[in-house]
């Protein structure tokens, strides 16, 4: 881990620890001198540090809401898995009014099930989970039908790992959840369970904004983290898309949820698809930047089976990722027809977004 990191982290613990201590008046020391954060950042984050940790202040709650640094420390996973945010390269600064969340947030005209509606398996063991008997595998597409077990992870070291023929897919992944006979021990609740693994959110020296990394190395089939924003309707979409400078530019951030929708003849309620915004709210993989060679894909996960028309968008890795190398995924998933004939009209290519990501497979625009 770097220096910047071990130093951004370190504090955010100390600012966590903070609350609950002593309303004593303290001479508040100089602006902290952390290397690599520019001087916008580090006066937000001298404001985080000695401010925000301190229950006796109530006129900064507003403050303490908008402070990018007391969002992630609130999350669940900040002890075992950090988020960290450095800019080594210029003033910039992630923007004011971008939330960091943890979970999905329902926008107007969207309602998630009641939690009464919602169920799980009945599986005495946690070991049982991994089999077709269980509720939550019920619509399991099979792959390799030799293998007794059917989930979609396998056991390595202590660890769940996509396995290698899903990785090739796009099938959904189905998981056991909150409201199942089995207790968190179960093998079949990777995505359930929270990101496991830090990440850093960094600005990019090569004029591609903010990026995403793992300061730790990464496995193939191994789960980093959900793309989680604002569900909204279609409605909603489409106001957003024309509010936008550049619509094209929104789409870099509405995921539509659709996985499901050629099953709306069994529930027609999966045929009215809804969107994921993570603009404004997000977690971190929301700045995680596109490659036409990456090493995430997203998958599609169900908790339950109600929540299919709202289901969980997941990154895993699809190749073994060292430490500190950049996070992508390809933001159209593969090659597009469309693209590639717009590619060869002189008058088409001047209104299309360059592909920055330099990989040697490099399509040569997004779209």
């Amino acid at each position: 881990m770097g220096k910047v990191t071990r130093q951004v982290q370190e504090a955010s613990s100390k600012s966590a620890a903070a609350k609950g201590s002593s309303s004593k008046s303290v001479t508040v020391p100089p602006p902290l001198a952390v290397p690599h954060i520019n001087i916008e950042m580090r006066e937000r984050f001298h404001r985080h540090f000695y401010f925000h940790g301190k229950d006796n202040q109530p006129e900064l709650e507003a403050e303490r809401k908008a402070c990018h640094w007391c969002q992630i420390i609130s999350f669940t996973t900040a002890k075992l898995a950090p988020i960290s945010i450095v800019n080594p390269v210029d003033d910039e600064c992630l923007p004011k009014d971008f939330v960091f969340i943890q979970h999905c947030v329902p926008g107007e005209g969207i309602y998630l099930p009641d939690a009464e509606f919602l169920s799980g398996c009945d599986c005495k063991k946690t070991s049982s989970c991994k089999y077709a008997k269980c509720h939550c595998l019920q619509d399991m597409t099979i792959l390799d039908k030799r293998r007794p077990e059917v989930y979609v992870y396998k056991s390595v070291n202590g660890g769940e790992y996509l396995r290698e023929e899903y990785l090739d897919t796009r099938e959904p992944i189905y998981e056991c959840n909150s409201k199942c006979s089995c207790d968190d021990g179960c093998p079949n609740r990777v995505v359930e369970k929270g990101r496991t693994v830090p990440l850093q959110v960094f600005r990019t020296s090569d004029n591609r904004g903010w990026g995403v990394r793992c300061l730790r190395d990464v496995k193939k089939g191994q789960f980093i983290d959900r793309y989680v924003g604002e569900l909204i309707t279609t409605e909603e979409t489409e106001m957003r898309r024309q509010q936008s400078v550049i619509s094209q530019k929104k789409d870099v951030y509405l995921f539509e949820l659709d996985k499901f929708k050629g099953d709306s003849d069994r529930d027609p309620s999966l045929a009215n698809t809804v969107f994921v915004d993570g603009e404004f709210k997000s977690g971190p993989s929301r700045f995680i930047n596109h490659s036409c060679d990456p090493n995430l894909r997203i998958f599609a996960r169900v908790s339950d089976h109600a929540l299919k028309r709202f289901h969980d968008l997941a990154f895993f890795a699809i190749k073994d990722i060292p430490a500190n190398t950049e996070l992508t995924f390809d933001y159209v998933d593969g090659e597009d027809e469309k693209l590639e004939e717009e590619k060869k009209d002189p008058g088409h290519r001047k209104e299309m977004t360059r592909c920055l990501c330099k990989a040697k497979n490099c399509r040569g625009y997004l779209w």
